[in-house]
């Protein structure tokens, strides 16, 4: 195959316009990285697509002379997906920005890639609707990089994830030409699943530019919770007797100790930072079925050993508490000049095990590591707090990621939930997959992108 070829700036101008093109060292510094601590790498250009075509255009000019592009959003992953590679060209999409239709009669929405997550939740939110994909960096994240890494969110032990709600989109492929995957029909069994092939592919098989969306009728209420543990242990046996009961809450997420200290001195929510862990705990739907399930996860809290279960008053607190998880990163991002996110799951049987192995690889290796996440899904988010120009420091931080993610598999997890593969974690990949499935992902990728010129290097090689 022959070498990657370099941008030639006439020709990317000519294709989107003169304004949407950035080549000046000191514009494209912004898109030199994303959410991901410590990976930064400066592309050779930053183009700004407005509609379909031209990102066909701009891949077939790319095909033609192999230069590598690396699609962006609001450049919020937290696995380097959406990291630039030597000479490349970052096709950012947040100029393709519409949402296009709103159908009520098929409760479906169909956005340009580029429309923030939050926008989604919003315009369904206007018809009575609901969208309840809610990543953690909604506000200002893209749904087109949401499909691209299949985000999770705070509600997806009851609802899923991205997934979970794509009834069809359209793809440019790495030729150039265009391909619309799905629609509206609920049930559609022609053929391959070819929509769930790029969903997750994080950008490797094709460049998604419209998302047709599932939504859901909105519930009719809901109730949130804060319970208090005076060990890990008791919320996460509290979270497997909730699952037990036949309960399956919206939300059943959990912070540590260093963490809600945290929040608290960010957020002034009124958490007690004493308590060495809380389970923020919301249920929805009918009035009744709400009322019934907040009362009996109140009642499992308590009969599990926690020591103080506070429930919300009004729609305001609901907010207020669920804060408290919501800013768990900005408020961790404040410690330390370099926050490293991590992202493992492990069967929620496996959580408690999994949290003490945590604990004892950051004794161990001198680490300061916050933990929070999705306990009802069994996603757990190790924060290092940790300083990037600190060599020897880091180097710790890489043995401990290694021995958390191969504990992780130990227990029958998985080394990511929600945050993608990207260049961070494709090191760990074949650890998870055996050789077969490893040879298939290749074959996958190098069948639909033979010039490898699409997010060259994320993922597999």
């Amino acid at each position: 195959m022959k070498p990657y070829g370099v941008p030639d700036i006439v020709t990317l101008r000519a294709i989107c316009g003169e304004q949407q093109v950035l080549t000046a060292e000191e514009d494209l510094i912004a898109y030199s990285f994303d959410g991901t601590a410590a990976l930064r790498k400066r592309p050779a250009a930053v183009v700004f697509p407005t509609d379909t075509q031209q990102v066909s255009e701009l891949v077939k000019y790319a095909a033609q002379n192999r230069v590598p592009l690396v699609t962006r959003g609001s450049g919020t992953g937290l696995s380097g997906g959406s990291l630039p590679t030597d000479n490349c060209v970052v096709v950012c999409l947040v100029k393709m920005n519409r949402i296009l239709e709103v159908d009520t009669r098929n409760l479906t929405l169909t956005a340009e890639a580029g429309v923030l997550t939050q926008s989604i939740a919003d315009a369904a939110g206007k018809e009575g609707l609901f969208y309840p994909p809610d990543p953690g960096s909604m506000k200002i994240s893209t749904i087109g990089g949401n499909v691209a890494e299949n985000s999770g969110g705070l509600r997806g032990l009851k609802y899923g994830v991205t997934r979970d709600y794509v009834m069809g989109m359209e793809v440019v492929l790495p030729d150039g030409s265009i391909a619309w995957l799905g629609g509206k029909c609920v049930k559609d069994v022609a053929g391959y699943s070819l929509r769930d092939l790029f969903i997750g592919s994080e950008g490797t098989l094709g460049i998604v530019t419209k998302v047709m969306l599932k939504l859901l009728p909105a519930p009719k209420a809901r109730k949130t919770l804060l319970a208090m543990f005076p060990d890990m242990e008791s919320a996460a046996e509290t979270v497997s007797a909730i699952i037990a009961a036949r309960i399956i809450p919206c939300t059943l997420e959990f912070l540590d100790q260093r963490t809600v200290q945290c929040v608290e001195d960010y957020a002034h929510i009124g958490l007690p930072v004493t308590a060495a862990a809380i389970l923020l705990m919301e249920t929805d739907g009918h009035p009744v079925v709400v009322n019934e399930e907040a009362t009996a996860m109140a009642a499992i809290a308590r009969d599990h050993g926690s020591t103080e279960v506070r429930i919300a008053a009004d729609h305001n607190e609901s907010l207020q508490l669920a804060a408290a998880r919501r800013t768990a990163f900005s408020a961790l991002a404040r410690i330390k000049p370099t926050t490293i996110l991590e992202d493992a799951t492990v069967p929620r049987s496996e959580l408690a095990k999994m949290v003490s192995f945590i604990n004892e690889v950051a004794k161990r290796y001198n680490l300061e590591i916050a933990t929070f996440g999705h306990m009802g899904d069994g996603n757990l988010h190790p924060t290092f707090l940790t300083d990037e120009r600190n060599e020897e420091e880091m180097h710790r931080v890489e043995h401990a990621m290694e021995e958390i993610f191969a504990k992780a598999l130990e227990l029958g997890g998985t080394i990511t939930g929600e945050h993608g593969v990207g260049v961070a974690k494709k090191s760990f990949l074949s650890k998870q997959f055996d050789t077969a499935s490893m040879r298939l992902l290749r074959e996958v990728r190098a069948t639909l992108d033979p010039t490898g010129i699409l997010n060259p290097g994320k993922i597999c090689d």
